[in-house]
Order: structure tokens, then sequence, then C-alpha cells
């Protein structure tokens, strides 16, 4: 199949079931990079699953359940639910994130973000049944930092943000809509 044959949808609304800054702020700046005239739109949203996700699959229901839920509600183009979570392999503990985007028929794709290794005295505490948010707080002295850097912006030092990772995982989950012809 050739380039010329894909081409993106035509999108002017896109609700995100989040009230988070962070998260829109993730959304809007993807969907204006593609769509610059549509409108974002964010809406609180249940997610269907605690409030740290343990597990990839936990957190891609998360995401699936706020995006069909809040493009239902609002009737929009596109519905986009982004959940982050924790997940465990042999290597540690990661934060990492999950994106869903739904469109009117239902059709759906999602995207990660990358994962970033939490130091082992942070992931001990998880594992008690701690939040990340909560403890990044505490290590930082500050409040509500999952609203503005998050762990990643913390543990990076800045040099990428939590909507910058939020961010790849809203746009690898739009491919789908950006090149519809390679998915059919």
């Amino acid at each position: 199949m050739n380039h010329e044959m894909s081409s993106k949808l035509s999108i002017a609304t896109v609700a995100i079931g989040s009230t988070n800054p962070v998260k829109i702020a993730a959304v809007r700046n993807s969907i204006q990079r593609i769509w610059p005239n549509a409108e974002v739109i964010g809406v609180a949203a249940e997610s269907g699953i605690r409030a740290q996700p343990l597990s990839d699959e936990e957190s891609i229901i998360g995401a699936a359940n706020r995006a069909s839920a809040v493009q239902q509600q609002l009737d929009s183009d596109l519905g986009i639910g982004v959940e982050s979570n924790i997940t465990e392999n042999a290597y540690g503990l990661f934060a990492t994130a999950w994106a869903v985007a739904v469109d009117r028929q239902g059709i759906s794709n999602l995207g990660s973000s990358g994962r970033l290794c939490l130091p082992v005295r942070l992931a001990q505490r998880m594992r008690q049944g701690e939040e990340l948010g909560e403890l990044i707080d505490e290590w930082v002295g500050q409040q509500n930092t999952k609203q503005k850097q998050g762990a990643i912006g913390v543990m990076t030092n800045g040099l990428i943000s939590r909507t910058a990772a939020l961010e790849t995982a809203v746009i690898f989950a739009l491919a789908r809509f950006l090149n519809p012809a390679y998915y059919e």
C-alpha cells in the first residue's frame, strides 16, 4: 500500500475522560498537531478500576472505559482515555501509561508511553500498597505532582515531562485514525 492511500480522518471534537490538567494538555497538544481546529473537552469519567492500576491490562481497561464513556456522553468524533499504571517484571517496577482512542462507530486503538524504572526504595513502598503520586509528593515536598510534572518529570529532572510522556501514548493511540487504510 502506498502512502497516498492513507489519509487521516476529519476530526472536529475530541473528548478526554479526565479533568487532570496534565492529561488534558497531553491530548490537546497531540490533537492540535494533527487536527489544529479540533475542540478538546475534558470531562470527568469513571475508569472502573482502582486508583493505582497495577498492570498494563488494568490500565488499558480503565482508559477504554473513560474513552467510551466520554465519547458517548458528548457524542464527540473521538473519545480518549488516558490511564497511568505501575507494572512489574524481572527488572523492577515501572511507571507507564496507556491511552485509548475510540470513534463514533466504536472503533478503537491503543498506545502506551515509555516505561520508567522506579527506584528500589520507592518500589518497595508501592508493593505495600502506597500510591506513586503520593510518594512522589512526599519525596519532593510538594502537593499534587501527578497533575504537574509527575514521577516522570521528577525522576528525569524535567527532561521528559509527564505531559510529553502521555503525548506519546496518545499519538500512538491515534495512529489508526491517522492512517485508517493501514488498519483495514
